[in-house]
């Protein structure tokens, strides 16, 4: 599947360490990464759309997420959205770093398949980039609905469900 002519995606491999890179392309390739986001975007999303998707190792994660976040250790995901005032006509919906080591580390502890976790936080982050958030609980419940549904359509069972 490709992402119609009005997505422009660009993919940034950024893991130093070959065992981790290969492990990536192993759990993920550019076709899941385009059906995920693709599938968050003609769902809520009108009109061309632009965004950066960054894997990184930890080091990066931990760099990023004390820079911006406060927070001095790596996480599984960091939205960027654009911060393009109003009056500027602009495609741009930001971008996200997902973290390797953290996404392999949280698949493992949830017993869930690393491609279908990836899968999922690339819809999460998708949607931050859209505007959606899960600080209270209502906005959460809002962002977590979204999710399920657009994971199903990929045929990716409910990450929030607990056996």
């Amino acid at each position: 599947m490709s992402l119609p002519e009005r997505i422009d995606l660009d993919i940034q491999w950024a893991l130093a360490n070959d065992a981790e890179q290969q492990s990536l392309h192993r759990a993920l390739n550019e076709e899941l990464i385009h059906a995920s986001v693709d599938a968050v975007l003609n769902t809520h999303h009108q009109g061309d759309a632009e965004m950066t998707i960054r894997f990184v190792d930890s080091a990066e994660s931990q760099q990023l997420n004390l820079a911006y976040r406060g927070q001095d250790k790596p996480t599984n995901v960091l939205s960027f959205p654009s911060e393009l005032p109003d009056f500027v006509a602009s495609p741009l919906l930001g971008d996200l770093i997902i973290c390797h080591a953290v996404v392999t580390q949280e698949a493992l502890q949830q017993t869930k398949s690393l491609a279908a976790h990836y899968q999922h936080l690339i819809i999460h982050g998708t949607l931050h980039l859209l505007g959606f958030d899960h600080i209270n609980e209502a906005d959460a419940n809002i962002m977590e609905a979204h999710e399920i549904a657009i994971l199903a359509q990929l045929g990716i069972d409910d990450p929030y469900q607990v056996d």
